[in-house]
């Protein structure tokens, strides 16, 4: 299977930036897309921004332009670079993975980031 443990959330002020990371162990060779979901209380988990084995990505309309995400094939692991952080970004940010030899998705633990205003 695929194990995916998140890092990087924290505590910043509106206009900040955070990076997330997202380790990932097992069969990681299978992974055709990866990225990032995130949810608010009370709402959905929503995808945020992903990235597919080309390295095609796919961005949320309400984080374009302000995150990035990234892969590093050599470390396992993927990034979201947060820019321009603003109040409505505060959420649990959880990594994603879709494996070709698995049915289900893969989610890590989760990653708390709160912007103040």
């Amino acid at each position: 299977q695929v194990q995916l443990v998140e890092s990087g959330g924290g505590l910043v002020q509106a206009g900040g930036s955070l990076r997330l990371a997202c380790a990932t162990t097992g069969v990681t060779f299978t992974i055709v897309r990866i990225g990032w979901y995130r949810q608010a209380p009370g709402k959905q988990r929503d995808m945020v921004a992903t990235i597919n084995s080309g390295g095609s990505t796919n961005y949320a309309d309400s984080v374009k332009g302000r995150f990035t995400v990234s892969r590093d094939n050599a470390k396992d692991t993927v990034y979201l670079q947060m820019t321009k952080l603003r109040p409505e970004d505060t959420a649990v940010y959880y990594c994603y993975a879709r494996s070709s030899w698995y049915a289900e998705d893969f989610w890590g633990q989760g990653a708390q980031v709160t912007v103040s205003s």
